[in-house]
């Protein structure tokens, strides 16, 4: 049986100090890739796996998300964080029980939003926000497991008027709820960043790492970034690749696309050796 207890033992000491990057995989492959080049831990991507199963990010399914988390969990021997989304429940009491099972898949830590989904009102109003931080930090402390609840602000991403504003006064009542790290994707200015840091502190930070930004791993963990995310960066870094090369066949009809790609030998090689590593 996976020692998940370690797992998370582990992934709770990474939040103690310092900066590391998780990458956000998409499916068995891309795990297992990732553990190669020695990242401590992964999380997954609700719109990676999404655009996988040829959803919109949000389509899928509570039980499929699960089932998913629980593929990316069995996949590594690692600690994984899950994207929860929104706990696939307005109420908080049901927000807990989906929390129960989202432990119940090994994860070291999991994700919950505080958006809606719906665009008339892209927020839920921050009482009701609280109530369900707190109801998916009462699951997990219920369960026993040692599991890292992270709240997100989604204010940046939902068009928020006051999105700096807004996030911290939301982070701050998020961490008297009880979530153990922060987060809210979406400011690409340093000073932004910083801000929500220095307002937060000392809870643990997660940042979205965004080409927009100019920001690298090493500058964000200089301003006090704890936690390095890339949402679903990985998975639409593959698939520009992928539809670059399939517009050159439909409209052209050539392959230059495929210049200086992946040998087949290469990925053969690496699958068929960690193949043999596993369990």
């Amino acid at each position: 049986m996976p020692d998940f207890a370690s797992r998370r033992a582990t992934f709770r000491r990474l939040h103690q100090s310092g900066c590391f990057a998780i990458p956000n995989p998409w499916d068995i492959g891309s795990a297992r890739y990732l553990r190669s080049l020695g990242f401590k831990a992964l999380a997954t991507t609700s719109a990676g796996f999404a655009f996988s199963r040829g959803l919109a990010d949000g389509a899928v399914s509570r039980d499929m998300m699960l089932t998913h988390i629980a593929e990316i969990v069995a996949s590594v021997d690692l600690p994984v964080n899950a994207d929860f989304e929104h706990g696939y429940a307005d109420d908080p009491e049901a927000v807990a029980h989906n929390v129960s099972l989202c432990v119940k898949t090994g994860v070291a830590g999991l994700s919950i939003e505080d958006s809606t989904s719906n665009r008339d009102q892209p927020l839920y109003d921050l009482p009701r926000a609280v109530d369900r931080i707190r109801a998916a930090r009462s699951a997990i402390d219920a369960s026993g497991a040692d599991v890292l609840l992270t709240a997100r602000a989604e204010c940046f991403l939902t068009g928020h008027a006051d999105p700096l504003r807004e996030s911290i006064r939301r982070l701050q009542a998020y961490s008297q709820a009880g979530a153990d790290v922060l987060y809210a994707p979406g400011p690409t200015r340093r000073e932004d960043i910083q801000a929500i840091v220095t307002a937060t502190a000392p809870q643990p930070i997660n940042v979205l790492l965004s080409s927009k930004a100019g920001l690298g791993v090493s500058d964000l963990a200089a301003i006090g970034v704890c936690r390095v995310s890339v949402g679903s960066g990985l998975n639409r870094a593959a698939w520009t690749g992928f539809i670059r090369a399939a517009k050159e066949i439909a409209e052209q009809g050539t392959t230059t696309a495929f210049e200086g790609i992946t040998p087949h030998a290469e990925l053969n090689n690496f699958f068929e050796e960690d193949y043999k590593k596993r369990p």
